[in-house]
């Protein structure tokens, strides 16, 4: 079958659904949460630690071996997760904007940290879910599916959302965003449960295997190795984007700008790259695909760094909009590269039997550099201002680059090899 005949498959579809119902809530917390608290002048010192909040997201391995080892009551073992914490993440949504940042800033904090919990649990088991939906064929194609499908979502609270903020009251924003989890809670009710591959018999089996196995397939040394590359790849691009939308604000954009230029220029260099890239990884395979998208997404980091040094812009006129567009679409170019290459290298180091928890365990260190770190950007930026921030972003990359030596050579083609399972 043609790469063109599997985009338009039953999978493939699931896996824009998938990406979409991922997508929503963690831009929801990047994009929108720090723009309305922005708009109703909290300090960036304290929009940097609202990052904490995305802890779950960090940590969300501790609780997935739950999801491998216990099923609900209805819908089977993950699409009854799936509905549980879909439906959940309607509810807080709609509810959160309820709320006043003056007044009631720990509640939203506690709205927001509820979130994560369910938005990281989500992720768990639509992981677990894809990875057991997809055949070894099917991955890399269907991870670039999943993952632009992600970013697209990524468009109602981070375009759709401000701008009818400039319209309308807070709360019926938010209440309009959580309507976006509708179409991933159909989804799961109209799929079926995937074919049971290996379910685990105890809750200690659930929990050790999955570790167990790792090391032995890897080797200890090996095995930390990756581990250590799955912290550190995006670490420099995910500074770089921490405070993106405060930092528009700053350089004098409005919301309006940010919802029609910035997030709408980058839609489509990072759906094309995205899709490109796992066409790309077919033919010079992984490990080659990470050094080359991982050169586009500190060359984008540079591109914010000249931003910064042009500065605030009094009046916003059709050149600045350009540069803007500029800068976002070649930043969106490098993290739609390199978002799938890293997600296709994960799926490759996933045993199909432990989905849940190696996934999560490997998904949980690309975010652990987004949860920790970036809760000092507020503060990093008020020290450095937003030029050497970003160089000092452009900096924080390098270490995962050079890790690609031991992890992932780019002599060892491995043309094709979207599983790792020799």
């Amino acid at each position: 079958m043609s790469v063109i005949n599997q985009l338009f498959t039953r999978r493939m579809a699931i896996c824009v659904f998938t990406g979409f119902s991922s997508g929503l809530p963690l831009y929801l917390l990047f994009n929108l949460l720090p723009a309305w608290l922005r708009s109703e002048h909290v300090d960036l010192k304290t929009i940097g630690l609202f990052a904490l909040i995305q802890f779950p997201y960090t940590w969300k391995f501790i609780w997935s071996p739950l999801l491998d080892r216990y099923a609900l009551p209805m819908l089977g073992r993950r699409r009854g997760w799936m509905a549980l914490t879909q439906i959940g993440l309607l509810v807080v949504i709609a509810g959160m904007g309820g709320f006043s940042p003056a007044s009631q800033l720990s509640t939203i904090a506690w709205c927001a940290t509820l979130l994560a919990v369910l938005g990281a649990t989500q992720d768990i088991v639509l992981d677990a879910y894809r990875r057991e939906l997809l055949a070894d064929t099917e991955l890399g194609l269907g991870n670039a599916v999943h993952v632009n499908a992600y970013r697209i979502a990524g468009l109602v609270p981070g375009s759709l959302s401000l701008i009818l903020s400039d319209f309308m009251p807070w709360s019926m924003v938010f209440i309009i965003t959580a309507l976006f989890m509708l179409p991933g809670i159909v989804m799961t009710l109209l799929v079926q449960e995937p074919p049971l591959v290996i379910a685990p018999k105890t809750l200690r089996e659930a929990v050790v295997e999955p570790f167990r196995e790792f090391i032995n397939r890897q080797g200890l040394r090996s095995a930390l190795l990756i581990l250590a590359f799955l912290l550190f790849y995006k670490l420099g691009d995910s500074l770089c984007t921490a405070l993106a939308t405060p930092f528009y604000l700053d350089m004098g954009f409005s919301k309006t700008d940010i919802g029609l230029i910035a997030k709408n220029a980058g839609l489509w260099p990072a759906v094309i790259g995205g899709m490109l890239g796992g066409l790309w990884m077919v033919k010079i395979g992984i490990n080659r695909a990470l050094w080359l998208f991982g050169v586009v997404q500190v060359l984008a980091i540079f591109g914010f760094a000249w931003l910064a040094s042009i500065g605030y812009h009094a009046e916003i006129g059709a050149l600045e909009r350009m540069q803007l567009a500029a800068v976002i679409g070649l930043e969106a170019l490098g993290v739609g590269l390199g978002t799938v290459a890293f997600v296709a290298f994960i799926a490759r180091t996933t045993h199909p039997a432990y989905t849940a928890t190696q996934f999560a365990l490997f998904t949980s260190l690309m975010a652990m550099p987004r949860t920790f770190a970036n809760a000092a950007t507020g503060w990093l930026v008020e020290v450095m201002g937003w030029y050497g921030f970003f160089m000092l972003c452009a900096l924080m990359a390098v270490p995962g680059m050079l890790l690609l030596f031991k992890v992932a050579p780019w002599q060892v083609a491995s043309s094709g090899d979207l599983t790792g399972r020799a």
